[in-house]
Protein backbone atom coordinates (compact mmCIF):
# COMPACT_ATOMS: atom_id res chain seq x y z
CA UNK A 1 0.00 0.00 0.00
CA UNK A 2 1.28 3.25 -0.98
CA UNK A 3 0.55 6.34 1.40
CA UNK A 4 0.52 8.76 -1.62
CA UNK A 5 -2.99 7.31 -2.89
CA UNK A 6 -4.52 8.09 0.36
CA UNK A 7 -3.36 11.80 0.89
CA UNK A 8 -4.63 14.52 -1.03
CA UNK A 9 -2.41 15.94 -3.50
CA UNK A 10 -3.37 19.72 -3.41
CA UNK A 11 -4.99 22.32 -0.98
CA UNK A 12 -9.13 22.13 -2.54
CA UNK A 13 -8.75 18.70 -1.56
CA UNK A 14 -7.60 19.39 1.72
CA UNK A 15 -10.34 21.80 2.38
CA UNK A 16 -12.69 19.76 1.00
CA UNK A 17 -12.03 17.11 3.92
CA UNK A 18 -12.78 20.30 6.62
CA UNK A 19 -16.20 19.88 8.45
CA UNK A 20 -17.51 23.17 8.90
CA UNK A 21 -17.82 24.19 12.60
CA UNK A 22 -21.17 24.62 14.82
CA UNK A 23 -22.01 28.26 15.10
CA UNK A 24 -21.75 29.56 18.83
CA UNK A 25 -24.63 30.09 20.61
CA UNK A 26 -26.50 34.14 20.13
CA UNK A 27 -25.06 35.86 22.85
CA UNK A 28 -27.44 37.39 25.51
CA UNK A 29 -27.94 40.75 25.61
CA UNK A 30 -29.09 40.41 30.35
CA UNK A 31 -25.78 41.58 32.06
CA UNK A 32 -24.56 38.29 33.63
CA UNK A 33 -23.72 40.07 37.39
CA UNK A 34 -25.78 41.45 39.40
CA UNK A 35 -24.13 44.70 39.64
CA UNK A 36 -25.25 46.07 36.55
CA UNK A 37 -29.28 45.32 37.64
CA UNK A 38 -28.02 47.45 40.98
CA UNK A 39 -26.96 50.14 38.56
CA UNK A 40 -30.20 49.81 36.17
CA UNK A 41 -32.36 50.26 39.06
CA UNK A 42 -30.83 53.27 40.49
CA UNK A 43 -30.75 55.10 37.33
CA UNK A 44 -34.04 54.71 36.28
CA UNK A 45 -34.82 55.50 39.97
CA UNK A 46 -32.54 58.98 39.74
CA UNK A 47 -34.49 59.51 36.26
CA UNK A 48 -37.75 59.12 37.68
CA UNK A 49 -37.11 61.42 40.55
CA UNK A 50 -35.70 63.78 38.54
CA UNK A 51 -38.42 63.70 36.16
CA UNK A 52 -40.47 64.25 39.10
CA UNK A 53 -39.20 66.93 40.63
CA UNK A 54 -39.39 69.15 36.82
CA UNK A 55 -42.46 68.20 37.02
CA UNK A 56 -43.35 69.34 40.33
CA UNK A 57 -41.26 72.74 40.32
CA UNK A 58 -43.31 73.15 36.27
CA UNK A 59 -46.67 72.98 38.76
CA UNK A 60 -45.68 74.95 41.56
CA UNK A 61 -44.42 77.76 39.41
CA UNK A 62 -48.09 77.82 37.15
CA UNK A 63 -48.86 80.72 39.15
CA UNK A 64 -45.77 82.73 37.59
CA UNK A 65 -46.74 82.09 33.87
CA UNK A 66 -50.23 82.77 34.72
CA UNK A 67 -49.06 86.79 36.41
CA UNK A 68 -46.24 87.06 33.08
CA UNK A 69 -49.36 86.03 31.24
CA UNK A 70 -51.55 88.59 32.59
CA UNK A 71 -48.71 91.27 32.92
CA UNK A 72 -48.46 91.17 28.91
CA UNK A 73 -51.91 91.72 28.67
CA UNK A 74 -51.98 94.39 30.98
CA UNK A 75 -49.48 96.57 28.97
CA UNK A 76 -48.99 99.85 31.01
CA UNK A 77 -52.03 99.66 33.27
CA UNK A 78 -50.70 100.82 36.81
CA UNK A 79 -53.99 99.43 38.80
CA UNK A 80 -53.82 96.16 37.05
CA UNK A 81 -50.12 95.84 37.45
CA UNK A 82 -50.86 96.28 41.12
CA UNK A 83 -53.60 93.60 40.66
CA UNK A 84 -51.55 91.16 39.00
CA UNK A 85 -48.60 91.67 41.88
CA UNK A 86 -50.84 91.37 44.98
CA UNK A 87 -52.16 88.11 43.26
CA UNK A 88 -49.19 86.95 42.71
CA UNK A 89 -48.07 87.31 46.55
CA UNK A 90 -51.20 85.55 47.48
CA UNK A 91 -50.49 82.40 45.51
CA UNK A 92 -47.06 82.14 46.40
CA UNK A 93 -47.36 82.84 49.99
CA UNK A 94 -49.56 82.02 52.80
CA UNK A 95 -52.86 84.82 52.58
CA UNK A 96 -52.25 85.92 56.34
CA UNK A 97 -49.32 87.28 55.25
CA UNK A 98 -49.95 89.20 52.38
CA UNK A 99 -53.83 89.73 52.56
CA UNK A 100 -53.79 92.56 55.27
CA UNK A 101 -50.26 94.49 53.49
CA UNK A 102 -51.01 98.04 52.10
CA UNK A 103 -48.92 101.17 51.97
CA UNK A 104 -45.08 100.46 53.36
CA UNK A 105 -45.45 97.24 54.72
CA UNK A 106 -46.64 96.27 51.24
CA UNK A 107 -43.48 97.51 50.07
CA UNK A 108 -41.54 96.01 53.02
CA UNK A 109 -42.47 92.45 51.75
CA UNK A 110 -42.49 93.16 48.18
CA UNK A 111 -38.27 93.68 49.14
CA UNK A 112 -38.13 91.05 51.52
CA UNK A 113 -38.71 88.45 48.79
CA UNK A 114 -37.81 89.77 46.29
CA UNK A 115 -36.06 92.21 44.16
CA UNK A 116 -38.28 95.75 43.88
CA UNK A 117 -36.68 98.86 43.39
CA UNK A 118 -37.70 101.84 45.37
CA UNK A 119 -38.65 103.99 42.35
CA UNK A 120 -40.87 101.35 41.37
CA UNK A 121 -42.20 101.02 44.93
CA UNK A 122 -43.26 104.49 44.43
CA UNK A 123 -44.91 104.03 41.59
CA UNK A 124 -46.72 101.17 42.74
CA UNK A 125 -48.20 103.09 45.82
CA UNK A 126 -49.55 105.65 43.74
CA UNK A 127 -50.51 104.02 40.81
CA UNK A 128 -53.92 103.00 41.24
CA UNK A 129 -55.19 106.40 42.47
CA UNK A 130 -53.30 108.47 39.64
CA UNK A 131 -54.50 106.98 36.26
CA UNK A 132 -52.92 109.54 34.18
CA UNK A 133 -49.06 109.65 35.57
CA UNK A 134 -47.15 107.44 33.96
CA UNK A 135 -44.50 104.26 35.34
CA UNK A 136 -42.23 102.96 33.06
CA UNK A 137 -40.11 101.45 35.96
CA UNK A 138 -43.24 99.25 37.61
CA UNK A 139 -43.83 96.94 34.79
CA UNK A 140 -40.28 96.03 34.69
CA UNK A 141 -40.00 95.53 38.45
CA UNK A 142 -43.36 94.04 38.61
CA UNK A 143 -41.91 91.52 35.97
CA UNK A 144 -38.57 91.18 37.54
CA UNK A 145 -40.38 90.61 41.42
CA UNK A 146 -42.67 87.70 39.69
CA UNK A 147 -39.40 85.99 37.90
CA UNK A 148 -37.38 86.52 40.78
CA UNK A 149 -39.23 86.62 44.11
CA UNK A 150 -38.43 83.94 47.18
CA UNK A 151 -41.63 80.99 47.84
CA UNK A 152 -41.40 79.58 51.29
CA UNK A 153 -40.85 76.07 51.61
Amino acid sequence: MSTENTRPANLPDLLALLNEPAPPPPVSMAPETAGWWIVGAIALSALSFGLWRAWSGWRRNAYRRDALAALDAAGADKAAIATILRRAALAAFPRREVAGLSGADWIAFLNATGPFPEGAATQLLRAPYAPGVQAPDLREAAEAWIRGHRRPR
